[in-house]
């Protein structure tokens, strides 16, 4: 890496999970529309031919008009020549096949237990993280091995999990989690300022919040809009619109959108609890009570959102294979338009490009007094040359205490299941989790199944 006339040249990328056919293709974008950095993208997938048709399709980038930046982009066949001497890191992988998903989804459904995502809490959640912490561990050894100094971007979920994974084999690692969800909640603070006060077109990033819990289950203590106290504004929003909710329903298949809400659950945590409930409707419902939004599909629908299907998934993977198709081939360009997702900017903060402050996934250090010291957590945090500073959010208020703390304490259980390949120990985390309102004989067997059903990828646990 090298700085010439203010701009940083040269840099190495290291792609984990670079055969993907999705977030690949938001970095290449993003990292295009970037005019003061430039280098190489190395991809490193467990499907090489994924990560081949990904450097095609990467190195095709740089060709068009739109282009502020070029990339080159590089498939390689192992780890090592992927991390060896990269600047950045960043890992976007899939733990298991939508195979192993399905069973984290549905089998709980057999009990009653019904998931909206299934990727980062309840009992799919767990099973999930019991195949990621291997996989997170042999990654972290190998950038401690060929890339020790890099910043290391995770996007995989179970976040909190993968992110306490890197630090617990490798304390020294310099890592951090990244999420948008809070962006969605700070443009709904947005819409909430036009429809209460008529004031329009506040950005995004002009409306200042102060993240607190951990991720997917993220709350703001304080949003302001330049001088003005969001909270009030919210609140007769929320007043407004918790029975009907608030979106646009434009046919009456609105809900076959499987990622779209209206927004009930937040509005509805919100009033109960006094503080800003900042994730999408379908991840927070997940760390609540099943009996509270997820006591079967219909009360879902009453809340205003839909359960995920893994078979939809499924069905878009080959929508999206056919359009990585397209675009190896050249029958379909590739539109250079920025995802909304913070990790260039973060790159560039780290080069000393520019400042930000924005929220992270990274161990508490005293940011949430009230959580665990070392326990992965969501702030703020300021990013600056090669710096990464939480920033002191506070304590937890009293009223969310025991929502955040009991899922904080689950997730801290199940990372040290993983690591240490206890089963036992496992099933207990899973025992604890909000959803699981069931008896622990029948919890036994639900474990015991969604084990068995992905114990291809649990080879090295103990049972």
């Amino acid at each position: 890496m090298r700085y010439v006339n203010g701009k940083a040249e040269d840099l190495k990328i290291a792609y984990i999970g670079g055969g993907s056919r999705g977030w690949a293709w938001g970095l290449m974008s993003d990292l295009a529309a970037a005019d003061d950095m430039s280098g190489s993208v190395y991809l490193y997938d467990i499907d090489l031919e994924a990560a081949k048709r990904n450097e095609v399709i990467g190195n095709k980038v740089k060709e068009l008009k739109d282009c502020k930046s070029p990339w080159d982009y590089k498939a390689v066949e192992t780890i090592g020549e992927a991390l060896q001497g990269a600047d950045f890191v960043v890992i976007s992988i899939i733990p298991g096949t939508f195979d192993e998903m399905e069973s984290d989804v549905h089998a709980p459904e057999k009990y009653g237990i019904y998931q909206s995502v299934g990727d980062t809490t309840g009992p799919g959640g767990l099973i999930r993280a019991l195949r990621v912490v291997p996989m997170f561990e042999e990654i972290a050894g190998a950038i401690k091995e060929y890339c020790p100094e890099a910043w290391v971007i995770n996007y995989t979920n179970p976040m909190t999990v993968c992110v306490k994974t890197l630090y617990r084999t490798f304390p020294e690692i310099k890592a951090f989690g990244c999420c948008h969800e809070v962006f969605g909640t700070q443009k709904l603070l947005g819409k909430a300022l036009e429809d209460i006060l008529q004031i329009k077109d506040a950005q995004r990033e002009d409306i200042r919040v102060n993240v607190v819990g951990v991720n997917h289950f993220t709350w703001l203590t304080s949003a302001q809009y330049k001088n003005i106290d969001l909270f009030p504004v919210y609140r007769e929003f929320a007043l407004k619109y918790k029975d009907t909710g608030f979106g646009e329903k434009t046919d009456e298949n609105w809900m076959n959108k499987f990622f779209d809400s209206l927004e009930m659950v937040k509005l509805d945590l919100f009033l109960k609890y006094g503080a800003i409930a900042a994730a999408g409707d379908r991840h927070l419902a997940e760390f609540c009570p099943g009996s509270w939004y997820l006591k079967n599909p219909d009360t879902a629908h009453s809340w205003g959102f839909k359960l995920t299907p893994v078979a939809w998934r499924k069905e878009d993977l080959k929508n999206r294979l056919a359009r990585s198709e397209r675009l190896y081939k050249g029958e379909e360009e590739m539109v250079i338009n920025t995802t909304g997702e913070e990790g260039v900017q973060q790159m560039r903060s780290l080069l000393g490009l520019r400042d930000l402050v924005t929220n992270v996934n990274i161990p508490n250090y005293g940011q949430i007094p009230n959580l665990p010291l070392g326990a992965v957590v969501e702030t703020n945090a300021h990013f600056c040359a090669d710096s990464v500073r939480p920033v002191f959010a506070g304590a937890l208020p009293e009223s969310i205490y025991p929502l955040v703390s009991r899922v904080c304490g689950v997730q801290e259980l199940t990372v040290e299941a993983a690591v240490t390949r206890n089963l036992d120990l496992a099933f207990q985390a899973f025992c604890m989790d909000p959803n699981m309102e069931i008896g622990l004989d029948e919890a036994k067997c639900l474990f015991d199944t969604m084990v068995d059903n992905t114990k291809a990828y649990l080879t090295m646990y103990e049972r």
